[in-house]
């Protein structure tokens, strides 16, 4: 076995399993013959059917233990740890969406960071080979540089949801520091594809096509200066971090932070267009949304662009979906998972 490779006799231990990116990444594992036990508290955040039906493709794995707990109840976890013993860790349950921060602020505390305060605990408590976190590009706020880098400054966080975020690094790199966990934490730059987070707007604005809906558009029409967003398809997340997972950070102090994103910015009227074209595609006839132009909401961002150098660098990682194909995937599935047969106008 070649030392980057993943080691299927180690147990992978996956918080938010049933999540858009716990469950792809879970399902590769269980491909690759792993044992994999997977944590999700299935809360109500966006449709729990949603994370039945992606849990329903992890269940006939005989290698897989699925375990309904809320990673904010530090009892669970360290129960957990003790009677598994995980090897590596991949913490991606968290409380996501950087609006709805603004409306229920106690969630974020209590699964963002009450929540991995518990992980870091438990790694330290039963040692593990690696502890990989999600981290998110809502960390660099409103930074005017681009693309970002990780070496930038990123104190002045935008949101509560950013600001948690930012709080893991610190967190993490001080369980590192003082306890010798290493950790690999990982910037996210918008994560798209089939069975996707249907807060997102390229999921929200499908259903609003079907529902007859206008779409909103925060960006006040303004072509000149539109948003822009590293897209990033799910497949070529799943590789990154599994490309990871076997390169554990070393001494003086075990821990590191990547981007991890396309490194190829799009603007929101362009993912729109391509957007609309896919369903064209997928529905055989010309499909146009209904937009309405509003000003920018609190706590968003004009602009994510993500430098992956030290990622390649590190692993090799380099995306390679394109927008197009990447959306036609997520509008091919979306179509037949809700078995849609209506032709809208």
């Amino acid at each position: 076995m070649e030392e980057n490779e993943i080691d299927p006799r180690k147990v992978y231990l996956v918080t938010g399993t049933a999540g858009f990116i716990g469950y792809f990444l879970t399902l590769k594992l269980l491909k690759r013959g792993c044992k994999v036990v997977g944590i999700d508290n299935l809360n109500d955040y966006y449709d729990v059917n949603l994370k039945k039906e992606r849990l329903s493709h992890l269940l006939p794995y005989e290698g897989f233990v699925f375990i309904k707990e809320d990673i904010a109840d530090k009892h669970a976890v360290i129960r957990i740890f003790a009677e598994y013993q995980p090897d590596i860790v991949v913490h991606l349950a968290a409380q996501a969406g950087v609006r709805y921060s603004l409306e229920n602020p106690d969630v974020y505390i209590q699964s963002n960071i009450i929540g991995f305060y518990n992980i870091l605990e438990a790694c330290k408590d039963y040692p593990v080979n690696h502890l990989v976190y999600a981290s998110s590009s809502s960390v660099y706020g409103a930074n005017e540089k681009v693309p970002f880098e990780e070496k930038d400054f990123v104190d002045h966080p935008v949101s509560l949801y950013a600001a948690t975020k930012k709080s893991n690094e610190l967190m993490a790199y001080t369980y590192s520091h003082l306890f010798g966990v290493p950790v690999t934490g990982l910037r996210f730059f918008t994560v798209y594809g089939p069975m996707g987070r249907p807060d997102m707007a390229y999921y929200s604005f499908t259903k609003s096509f079907f529902d007859h809906q206008e779409i909103k558009i925060f960006n006040n029409g303004d072509a000149e200066n539109d948003l822009y967003r590293d897209f990033t398809y799910i497949d070529d997340i799943v590789e990154g971090i599994e490309r990871i997972l076997p390169v554990a950070p070393v001494e003086p102090v075990p821990y590191v932070i990547y981007n991890i994103g396309n490194n190829r910015p799009e603007k929101l009227m362009v993912f729109i267009e391509t957007l609309e074209n896919c369903l064209s595609n997928k529905l055989e006839r010309k499909v146009s949304f209904n937009k309405k132009y509003e000003a920018l909401k609190p706590g968003d961002v004009p602009a994510t662009f993500a430098s992956t150098d030290r990622l390649e660098a590190a692993v090799g990682f380099k995306p390679t979906t394109s927008i197009s194909d990447g959306l036609q995937k997520f509008v091919d599935w979306y179509v037949d998972y809700h078995a849609l047969t209506l032709n809208p106008k």
